[in-house]
């Protein structure tokens, strides 16, 4: 085993902690926190894997730009965790442990098969000016529409954090 799949595993499994941390935490603010660890540590998988744009990417836009959005919507909303007996913490993860199973599944099935196919998919390597040439000529509506519903969703964000009424 080589160098790179040891550092790949190891951060693997600090990705899921992170991850599982951010799920299982009441305090919002500490979900976030654990959020951008997973974030950065991704960035880390990504440059490790040959990606370096996809990896300043990650930390500008998702560890940067999404999680101080989260961090003003938290701050403005003021939520507070309700406290709830045993079935009423359990009730809503039934659905989302039972696709994460049938995905473990799925994985675990595709690896013991595909394993020993000998197929490898090539790499390819891209500049960033042919990745985002390749962007916003073929998929620029795209891009437009989810940087409009980002827009609305911060609209609505501070809409609510006014503290108004709604009606009124």
């Amino acid at each position: 085993m080589s160098i790179y799949a040891v550092i790949f595993y190891i951060l693997a499994v600090i990705i899921v902690t992170f991850t599982v941390m951010a799920i299982t935490r009441r305090n919002l603010m500490h979900s976030i926190v654990f959020l951008v660890g997973s974030f950065l540590t991704s960035a880390v998988l990504f440059y490790l894997l040959g990606a370096p744009f996809l990896a300043i990417m990650e930390v500008v836009i998702y560890a940067g730009a999404i999680m101080v959005l989260f961090l003003f919507i938290v701050m403005m909303l003021e939520l507070t965790p309700e406290e709830s007996d045993w079935w009423g913490f359990v009730r809503p993860w039934l659905w989302p442990l039972g696709l994460t199973v049938v995905c473990l599944a799925v994985i675990f099935v595709y690896l013991i098969f595909a394993s020993g196919s000998g197929h490898k998919l090539p790499l390819v390597m891209a500049s960033p000016l042919t990745f985002g040439r390749f962007l916003f000529h073929k998929y620029w509506l795209g891009v437009e529409i989810a940087s409009y519903l980002l827009f609305v969703a911060l609209v609505g964000a501070l809409y609510l954090g006014r503290g108004e009424d709604i009606g009124g």
